[in-house]
């Protein structure tokens, strides 16, 4: 018994705190695991959020808070947690964390806390966070679970991202609207404001878009999910084996 118990304290040692395994917990949320277009997961607030970039962001930035910690946490005491009432349990500490998160928005950025409103306190019930609770933090120890929870994050807040990046140009003809470093990328210039490709231009690079209008489509919510599907019909496309996972 003390030679076995010897082996195994060898062992936990000897385990790296960055090695391939832990960089798979990282890497493959952002590939062929995504929690979005592969497990098809927190769809409704990437439909929500994602016409602007910055809030888009700040979500981001938001569930991978809630996700890293909430499965560290829930980890450290997973051998404590009666299975009867490991839901709840579970439930108090994202709520935990999501009441952070949103009392620091609020106090460090006012209009971008009321722009994303009700969907900070959403992430409670997202899908992706329960998910990584239930399947990986309740088995594995709190380093390797709070790499899961940073992984499944980012894997959402990248997919987040490019969404919103795609509607605010097409949509808005702007980028980071609503912040330090807008851009306003192509419209129609007047006194007001300046694009970068000026459409109504009679000259110069500007006219040769003489034709192009932003697309209000993209401002909608149903321009997600075209993009979604998109996105999922393209890795799948390059990633055949992938077709028949979720």
């Amino acid at each position: 018994m003390a030679e076995t118990a010897v082996v195994e304290k060898k062992q936990a040692v000897s385990e790296p705190l960055f090695g391939k395994k832990e960089k798979k917990l990282i890497t493959d949320p952002l590939g062929d695991n995504n929690p979005i277009t592969i497990q098809v997961l927190g769809i409704c607030s990437a439909l929500a959020v994602t016409s602007l970039v910055v809030p888009s962001l700040v979500m981001s930035v938001a569930v991978v808070f809630v996700c890293a910690f909430s499965s560290l946490f829930t980890s450290l005491i997973r051998t404590k947690i009666p299975k009867q009432v490991r839901m709840i349990v579970m439930l108090v500490i994202i709520a935990t964390l999501v009441t952070v998160v949103e009392l620091m928005l609020k106090y460090l950025n006012y209009p971008i806390y009321k722009q994303l409103s009700v969907y900070i306190g959403l992430i409670i019930t997202n899908c992706i966070v329960m998910g990584r609770l239930e399947a990986f933090a309740m088995a594995n120890k709190p380093w390797r679970s709070f790499l899961d929870g940073v992984g499944n994050g980012l894997g959402y807040g990248v997919i987040l991202v490019a969404i919103a990046v795609i509607r605010e140009i097409f949509g808005k003809g702007t980028l980071f609207a609503g912040s330090a470093v807008e851009m306003k990328i192509i419209g129609a210039s007047n006194e007001v404001t300046s694009y970068w490709i000026n459409t109504a231009a009679e000259s110069g690079i500007g006219s040769w878009f003489s034709w192009y209008s932003n697309n209000n489509l993209m401002v909608l919510p149903a321009a997600a999910m075209f993009i979604i599907g998109i996105m999922i019909w393209i890795q799948r496309s390059y990633r055949p084996h992938l077709v028949d996972i979720s």
